[in-house]
C-alpha cells in the first residue's frame, strides 16, 4: 500500500500518491556548456526521464539555464546550494523546481525571498537533506549523521517553508549509508505527508551503485514509502535512468520497455543465451512499450515462463527452438539466428500496438 501524500507539480509532471512514481537523473556536465548539457538532457528524456535535475552553482549557469530550459521538453530542476540568489534566478528563467536546502541558504529573509520568487514563477521546492551536510548545529547536537538527525533537518526545513504559507514542497533525507537512508525515510514517512524524493545518494560506481540503490530504494519502495527516485551513479546518467525505471519493473510498479526473463545457462542449453539477451537488449533500448519476453535455453524452465510472456523461446535439439505468443505455442523455429527471429516478433508486437 503506497503512502498518501500530497500532490506537487513540478511543471507537467505531478508528483504524489495519486501519480505514477517518478524517475529523475542529473546532468554531469559544465552548465554553462549549454550545447553539452542539452545533449545529455535530450540522451536522458530518450532513455525515459520523467525529469532533469541541471546543477547552478553561479551566475552563467542560471544564465546558460534559460537557454537549456527552452531546447529540451523534460521539465528541469535546478540544482542550488548556499547562493540564494541562484535560486531566484533560477526560479525567473523557467525552472520547474528549485532543489535547497533552506539550511545552507542562510537567513529566513533569503528563504522568503526564494520561496517569493517559485511562488511567482509557480515552482516547486524540494527540501534536500543529505547526511554529508547536515546543519553544524546538529552535528553537535548528534554528534554524527543519525536518522533522528536528519528528520529534525528535514521538519525544521519544511517549517521554515511552511512560516512563508508554501507547500508546493517534497522531501528528501538522503544518505550513502543504506541503513541510514533507510531509517530516515521511514521517520520521516511517519512525520509528514509531503511526497518523497528517494535515493541512495553517492552509491558508487556503475556495478556496486546499483546494488546499493536496489537494496535501499526496493526496501521503501515495497513499504510504500516513495514519490520520486533517482539512482545516483558515478558514471552516464542515462545508466541512472536504465536502473532506476528496471528497478520499478522489477517491482511490477511501472511497466515500460523490454522485460526480459532469461535464464543464466547451462550445459544443457540449446543455442547461446548469454549472447542473445545481451543482443536484444542492446538491440531494443529505445523500446518504450511494454514487451515481455522469455529467453531460456532448454525445456526444463522454458514452457513454464513462455506461458506469462508476450514473446517466449524455448531451446530444443537439433535448432528446433519453440516459439511462443502471449503464452501459447506458436513455431518451431529453425532459424540458426534467433536474435533475428526474436527481433521480427518485437517489431511485429511494436507494430500491432502502434
Amino acid at each position: 500500500m503506497r503512502r498518501k501524500t500530497k500532490q506537487v507539480n513540478v511543471g507537467k509532471i505531478k508528483i504524489g500518491s495519486n501519480h505514477p512514481i517518478s524517475v529523475q537523473s542529473m546532468t554531469n556536465t559544465l552548465t554553462t556548456n549549454v550545447e553539452a548539457t542539452v545533449e545529455q538532457i535530450k540522451r536522458l528524456e530518450n532513455a525515459g526521464a520523467d525529469l532533469v535535475r541541471v546543477s547552478c552553482p553561479d551566475r552563467d549557469s542560471t544564465i546558460a539555464l534559460k537557454k537549456i530550459i527552452s531546447s529540451v521538453n523534460v521539465p528541469i530542476i535546478a540544482d542550488i546550494h548556499f547562493h540564494y540568489k541562484r535560486a531566484i534566478e533560477a526560479a525567473d528563467v523557467g525552472a520547474s523546481c528549485l532543489r535547497i536546502n533552506p539550511g545552507n541558504i542562510g537567513s529566513q529573509e533569503r528563504v522568503a525571498e526564494v520561496v517569493k520568487a517559485a511562488k511567482h514563477n509557480n515552482c516547486s521546492i524540494r527540501v534536500g537533506v543529505n547526511a554529508g551536510s547536515l546543519e553544524k548545529k546538529l552535528l553537535e547536537k548528534y554528534k554524527t549523521p543519525t536518522p533522528d538527525a536528519l528528520l529534525e533537518s528535514a521538519l525544521h526545513n519544511i517549517y521554515s517553508l511552511e512560516k512563508l504559507n508554501f507547500y508546493n514542497t517534497k522531501v528528501s533525507v538522503k544518505a550513502s549509508n543504506i541503513d541510514l537512508a533507510v531509517a530516515s525515510y521511514r521517520l520521516l514517512a511517519k512525520k509528514t505527508d509531503y511526497p518523497l524524493h528517494l535515493g541512495i545518494t553517492e552509491a558508487g560506481g556503475e556495478f556496486s551503485g546499483t546494488v546499493k540503490s536496489s537494496i535501499g530504494l526496493g526496501i521503501l519502495l515495497a513499504e510504500g514509502i516513495v514519490d520520486t527516485i533517482r539512482v545516483s551513479l558515478s558514471d552516464d546518467p542515462v545508466k541512472e535512468i536504465k536502473v532506476g525505471l528496471e528497478i520499478l519493473k522489477s517491482l511490477n510498479i511501472r511497466k515500460t520497455g523490454i522485460t526480459i526473463i532469461s535464464c543464466p545457462s547451462c550445459a544443457r542449453q540449446q543455442f547461446d543465451v548469454i549472447k542473445t539477451v545481451k543482443q536484444i537488449e542492446n538491440k531494443f533500448s529505445w523500446v518504450k512499450d511494454p514487451i515481455s519476453i522469455s529467453i531460456l535455453g532448454c525445456v526444463v524452465n522454458g514452457p513454464g515462463e513462455a506461458m506469462h510472456t508476450d514473446i517466449g523461446v524455448t531451446g530444443g535439439g537439433n535448432n528446433n527452438h519453440q516459439i511462443y505468443i502471449n503464452g501459447e505455442k506458436n513455431f518451431v523455429s529453425k532459424n540458426k539466428d534467433l536474435v533475428e527471429e526474436i527481433s521480427i516478433l518485437i517489431e511485429k508486437k511494436l507494430t500491432k500496438n502502434g
